[in-house]
């Protein structure tokens, strides 16, 4: 019996939508969805509906793009299943954000893409980072159609040193941003071309250039950074609120990455912890973005946990302790 081969997946569809009034790119694999409407259903017939295989969307982290999916659509793509992928607000070729509160912006946009993506099949959300966040955000809304969330080094329980400094100790931003004299755009790129890889990778001596590229290229010069660490300053303020984890009902897997640099391992504990009903993947070999580290593995990992989800449905609330009257 000779081995199956795959088919070749083609390329990536690249489009540009609107959800929640933010015009963004959106990276796309898997069936095209049909542009006929459909025939009569054939529950209306006396038959059951067939079930729909779920789609993935995935959201990346803070100061990234839809592109650090790449390798990751291509390995879900081989294989047949269907995947998105979306530049965040403020983020890659995506709008700004709007002045104010960064969060609430977020949580309308992701909602607006799952409701689209619910109609062609119950959606898992995979995120890194802050899209961790945003799944989990999503998860506790009544509203939005979410099946499953896989939340991959999320923020906000226990972070490292360096998120915690950002948050709580503004100072060094305060000093960096009043310098007399502006740090020249040069020295700002050959800092981040050293610490970037650090930061993402396990091993900053295997990252891809073309990723890091991705990430230098925010910050061009001394305005740009000082603008996004303020951002990075807000949005870690946010997270002390993000999250209200008693109302995640649906199946939740927690990524954990022993060599991450900016969410400790322990945060994917504690969040565990949390959410009684979730599962713990703890990967010692993995950095803040394994979706960069091992794309086969985070492939196949989110592919295994969608098909789960979407079979095993949303988690019933605990029954409320009535005390014994006699």
């Amino acid at each position: 019996m000779t081995a199956q081969q795959r088919t070749d997946p083609g390329p990536i569809r690249v489009s540009h939508r609107r959800f929640a009034g933010v015009r963004t790119r959106v990276l796309e694999v898997g069936p095209q969805p049909p542009t006929e409407p459909r025939r009569r259903s054939s529950r209306r017939r006396g038959r059951p509906a067939a079930p729909r295989p779920p789609r993935l969307v995935l959201l990346h982290g803070y100061c990234d793009s839809a592109d650090t999916w790449r390798d990751v659509l291509a390995e879900l793509a081989a294989d047949g299943h269907a995947a998105v992928a979306v530049d965040l607000p403020g983020f890659g070729e995506a709008e700004p954000l709007q002045p104010g509160a960064m969060l609430p912006q977020l949580d309308r946009f992701v909602a607006a893409l799952a409701r689209e993506q619910s109609v062609l099949g119950p959606v898992v959300i995979a995120g890194n980072s802050l899209g961790g966040t945003l799944g989990l955000r999503a998860a506790q809304s009544t509203t939005v159609p979410v099946a499953g969330v896989a939340s991959i080094a999320a923020p906000g329980f226990v972070d490292s040193w360096l998120v915690r400094t950002v948050s709580r100790y503004p100072l060094p931003l305060r000093l960096y941003a009043s310098l007399p004299v502006p740090v020249p755009g040069f020295l700002v790129r050959a800092v981040a071309q050293q610490v970037v890889p650090r930061l993402l990778y396990a091993d900053a001596a295997v990252a891809d250039a073309t990723q890091v590229s991705r990430f230098t290229e925010l910050f061009p010069d001394y305005r740009s950074t000082t603008s996004r660490l303020e951002q990075a300053r807000q949005l870690v303020e946010e997270l002390a609120g993000a999250y209200q984890l008693e109302s995640v009902r649906v199946p939740l897997l927690v990524v954990s990455c022993g060599r991450d640099r900016l969410v400790s391992a322990a945060s994917g504990r504690r969040l565990h912890s949390l959410v009684p009903h979730s599962r713990l993947l703890v990967r010692e070999d993995w950095g803040h973005c394994p979706q960069l580290d091992d794309p086969p593995a985070i492939a196949e990992l989110l592919t295994f946990f969608a098909a789960d989800a979407a079979r095993r449905g949303p988690v019933p609330a605990a029954e409320p302790v009535v005390a014994d009257a006699g």
